[in-house]
């Protein structure tokens, strides 16, 4: 079957902005918006932290993401097939910002160090560049609303020349 629109990943340290960027995204080009965040288990205690079943999220997101059509947001990429996506994103912010955007969300210390840690050490970057083809990876900065407006204008013009190409 022929996808007549691309799957997106949105990913990120928490705090980049991904759900902000995702929902309009999905406003903008009517393409579908799953936040993975959505879909957890269970939680746990010492990382004071959703737990998510991974392979129940493969297995329920499957048939979807073969249709196309979808805006993937979640911190996390290793988990999802290679196949589910024509394009990733991994947002990325300024340290001092993330670390107030964390802070403003009543992250406990060790959970803002560590997320400014996977940041710093650009974790998500690396994971994505392992997970997926490096030419469908790309970073974009997500510290003003003017960066907003401008990956917005970036992603719906990339959306609209793959739906041309692909149609």
């Amino acid at each position: 079957m022929k996808m007549r629109q691309p799957n997106i990943l949105i990913t990120g340290t928490p705090g980049v902005g991904k759900t902000t960027l995702g929902k309009e995204l999905a406003q903008r080009t009517g393409l579908a918006y799953v936040n993975i965040g959505d879909l957890y288990d269970g939680y746990d205690e010492d990382y004071q932290c959703p737990i998510l079943d991974e392979d129940r999220v493969v297995d329920e997101l499957e048939e979807k993401m073969t249709h196309g059509g979808v805006i993937i947001d979640y911190h996390g990429c290793d988990l999802f097939p290679e196949r589910w996506f024509h394009i990733v994103f991994v947002l990325r912010t300024d340290n001092t910002r993330l670390y107030t955007r964390l802070e403003s969300r009543g992250y406990t210390e060790k959970k803002l160090r560590d997320n400014v840690e996977c940041e710093i050490f650009q974790s998500i970057y690396e994971e994505a560049i392992e997970a997926y083809k490096a030419e469908i990876v790309h970073q974009l900065h997500s510290n003003t609303p003017e960066d907003l407006e401008s990956n917005l204008e970036q992603i719906v013009q990339w959306t609209k020349q793959w739906i041309k190409d692909h149609n």
